[in-house]
């Protein structure tokens, strides 16, 4: 059984379907916690449990289907059961914004460790934006991936996209014990929302330069 976390994806849907790892394995999941959690006042498990559905039926659909394991779904799942291990922690409400920091914190952390073993997880999500499901780019990506500025640029965007998240945690955890509770409350939501549109702008770089590489 192997850990696929930049294995070949295909493409049926055109260029929007390069965001459907994210939005499917990162963003839905990210969601359906904060909108339990947030808007309808449920606890902090009840809340992973809800965010912890979605990862959880991918990495079982895709052990089932091709014996390998979904490498984005899997760490949403592993940090959302870190995340109701650490609710025995005391309730204080700072510490409970920064704890929902870890969340990004550990996908950052996973995504990184990925790159240093040369697995960049990313790549998933990168490679049908840029092959947009063409079998001539299919086959230019297959031929492109060998080089070393491929490669090079392969790491970069998946690196930007776990320092983003490392560093919005780091900023989160400190404005949790500065800033008043009931900013946090909704300032926490806007600085992952953020990060994310950050990483998108940044990485996009690499993803452009890998493009022009495939071409």
């Amino acid at each position: 059984m192997a850990l696929s976390m930049n294995g070949a994806v295909r493409n049926d849907g055109g260029p929007l379907a390069a965001l459907r790892p994210i939005a499917l394995d990162v963003a839905l999941p990210l969601g359906a916690y904060y909108a339990a959690h947030s808007l309808l006042g449920l606890g902090l498990v009840p809340s992973l449990v809800v965010g912890s559905v979605v990862p959880l039926v991918r990495t079982a659909e895709q052990l089932l289907r091709t014996r390998s394991v979904n490498g984005l779904a899997m760490l949403m799942l592993v940090v959302n059961v870190a995340g109701i291990a650490l609710s025995a922690v005391a309730g204080d409400p700072r510490l409970m914004i920064a704890k929902d920091g870890a969340v990004s914190s550990v996908i950052g952390l996973g995504m990184l460790f990925s790159v240093a073993a040369g697995r960049p997880m990313m790549t998933a999500a990168m490679r049908p934006f840029v092959t947009r499901g063409d079998a001539a780019r299919e086959a230019a990506w297959e031929r492109a991936s060998g080089s070393v500025r491929f490669r090079r640029y392969e790491r970069a965007f998946t690196l930007v996209w776990g320092s983003v998240l490392v560093a919005e945690c780091a900023v989160k955890v400190v404005l949790a014990y500065t800033l008043p509770v009931e900013t946090m409350a909704w300032f926490g939501t806007v600085l992952l929302v953020g990060a994310m549109a950050l990483a998108f702008a940044v990485g996009n770089v690499f993803a452009g330069k890998i493009a022009e590489l495939v071409r």
